[in-house]
């Protein structure tokens, strides 16, 4: 009589090698699929700036931003609009030196007003933002 082939090992107590290589390559092309169909991101903010702005004279070595509750920006204590921030932050930042932008949001200001802001700074090239007063978020979190 012929002696049955197990399909099991001889050795009940040996390691089961097990082969990992098409696991990760499922894996791997798994991956590379998932990274292909995440959606772009989409958020943006839309702000039409108009050519001629009135422009208060003053841009200083340092500069100082406030947004208060009522969603007031000011420039150095004088109340601007967002097209005017844009073009104060271009005439800070086109100088030699550029200059520093102290950006000072109240702990209660709208945060949309406050991202409206930054967006408008960034896109007009300020690079030297600084957030003095960031010790008065310390009890809001």
């Amino acid at each position: 009589m012929r002696k049955r082939r197990s399909i099991f090992r001889s050795d009940p107590n040996a390691d089961p090698v097990i082969n990992t290589t098409p696991l990760i390559d499922v894996m791997l092309v798994m991956l590379v699929m998932f990274i292909i169909t995440i959606p772009r991101p989409t958020h943006m903010v839309d702000i039409t700036l108009p050519g001629d702005v009135a422009v208060p004279d003053k841009v200083q070595d340092e500069n100082r931003i406030t947004i208060d509750t009522a969603d007031t920006i000011r420039w150095n204590g004088e109340a601007v609009d967002l097209a005017q921030l844009g073009k104060l932050t271009q005439i800070a930042s086109e100088r030699a030196e550029p200059a520093t932008l102290m950006f000072e949001p109240e702990a209660r200001a709208r945060y949309l007003r406050v991202d409206q802001a930054i967006g408008a700074i960034r896109r007009n090239g300020g690079s030297k933002l600084a957030f003095p007063g960031i010790y008065q978020y310390a009890g809001s979190i």
